[in-house]
């Protein structure tokens, strides 16, 4: 087979043991040559640190590849066949400005949703797209397999902006909650009982099951997960609060969410379980912290040559396990079945065909085919159309810099107050990012002129 070569951009993340340990698992269908890990220089030890991990855990498996570490992403880019992405801009301290800011206005503060989760996609596309352009030149037949956050974001800017047709974007979610579906029926996942269809948005997405028998699981499993009596008895995503749904409300969807509408669905529980949080200064950026830097402590061990399980407390858990299934997927032709932001190509009738959807697809040597979903009733439909409109204007403000643009996002956003507060989270935060937005820079000037 034609030897390949992977690199992962935020190669000094925590994440990549697991990276390192799915390619490892998969060496038989992935003929690895060189696999580079790249940073910036603010992450060099922790590249180094991981990077000394990754030869141990290869070589402690009997491989032979090259693991190159550099701050030089176009040395790392040159005849890349995939490019993993897996960064984020402004380090934790940005993310804990994320939530701690919108939450100092009494609005829910989050990663990927509410003004977080805009701003996260403000700093990270124009990287992404900076990286696009290194990789026309460099590696022209790449894939771009990305799971930094907001992952359906960031896919939907490198295809509609940077004309990168073969990116896919990856979550962990619906791995989650296909393994909370097994729990709750207590089948044995191994087994590959059920069949899963999944259809929506990157962290707003629903999904319905049926048995071998073709008979459908989905109200059976809402009311085994979902009734009063069972709160907590299942768990969803290690970084969302478990806060009950209301039963009869997702007994009518008829359709079963995942973790992240509880700050839709339940915003007011979310919001006050949050700001218990930030005024104890343990809001989840400021978990994952401490998370990481006993990771980093287990990492710098020359004697560990396996993924710790303490990773899986980091919330992220099988987000790099999906990354390497998906590249063997395309490597190997294999036709599997995973759920991916790609693109809708009428999969979603409620949807434009090429906006970037949450899907189940079989994963094919030419991308993601998506499986029909059709249309949403009305109740999920609704919300749907708002998130993805709301998406597109936010990465429109992403890539233009425009201000109004992204005050209209801010706007439009569900869990972000509107009217004179929302200008003002949004220039707060525009000044606490600064030296992350250099497409917002007039407009930073102007409110740094103001205050």
């Amino acid at each position: 087979m034609k030897k390949i070569k992977i690199v992962t951009i935020g190669g000094g993340s925590s994440y990549t043991p697991e990276l390192i340990e799915g390619f490892i698992k998969r060496n038989a269908k992935l003929p690895i040559s060189e696999l580079w890990l790249v940073d910036i220089p603010e992450g060099k030890e922790k590249l180094d640190i991981v990077g000394a991990m990754a030869r141990r855990m290869v070589a402690a498996a009997g491989l032979d590849w090259k693991i190159k570490l550099t701050l030089d992403r176009r040395e790392a880019l040159k005849n890349a066949d995939y490019v993993t992405t897996q960064f984020r801009v402004g380090l934790l301290a940005a993310r804990v400005r994320d939530e701690r800011i919108p939450l100092s206005h009494g609005m829910i503060g989050q990663e990927t949703n509410g003004a977080g989760g805009l701003f996260k996609a403000f700093r990270t596309i124009p990287v992404i797209l900076n990286i696009i352009e290194d990789m026309k030149e460099l590696c022209p037949n790449a894939w771009l397999v990305n799971f930094t956050n907001p992952s359906g974001m960031i896919a939907e800017a490198a295809i509609r902006y940077g004309k990168w047709e073969k990116t896919v974007g990856l979550c962990n979610v619906p791995i989650k909650y296909e393994k909370l579906c097994y729990e709750a029926l207590n089948l044995d996942e191994t087994k590959n009982e059920l069949f899963f269809k999944f259809a929506g948005l990157n962290h707003f997405h629903w999904h319905r099951v049926w048995d071998k028998y073709g008979e459908e699981l989905t109200q059976k499993l809402i009311s085994i997960i979902y009734t009063p009596g069972n709160a907590g008895k299942f768990k969803g995503m290690e970084n969302i609060q478990d806060i009950p749904f209301n039963y009869e409300q997702i007994k009518d969807l008829n359709i079963l969410p995942c973790s992240y509408h509880r700050y839709y669905y339940a915003t007011a529980d979310m919001l006050q379980a949050q700001l218990q949080d930030f005024e104890n200064h343990e809001t989840r950026a400021e978990k994952v912290k401490g998370i990481e830097t006993e990771l980093f402590n287990l990492y710098k061990d020359p004697h560990l040559d396996h993924k710790p399980e303490q990773l899986s407390q980091r919330g992220g858990a099988y987000y790099s396990d999906a990354a390497c299934s998906l590249i063997s997927a395309i490597q190997n032709d294999e036709r599997s079945h995973m759920v991916v932001s790609t693109k809708n190509n009428g999969a979603i009738s409620d949807l434009p065909d090429d906006c970037i959807v949450e899907i189940s697809s079989i994963i094919t040597s030419h991308g993601p085919e998506p499986l029909n979903w059709g249309h949403f009733d009305f109740n999920a439909r609704g919300p749907l159309q708002l998130q993805k409109a709301m998406e597109e204007c936010t990465i429109e403000a992403a890539v233009t810099g425009n201000y109004d643009k992204a005050l209209q996002a801010f706007t439009m956003n569900p869990l972000i107050s509107s009217g004179k507060i929302a200008k003002e989270l949004l220039d707060e935060m525009l000044l606490a990012n600064k030296d992350f937005l250099p497409q917002f820079k007039n407009k930073i000037k102007e409110l740094e002129l103001l205050h």
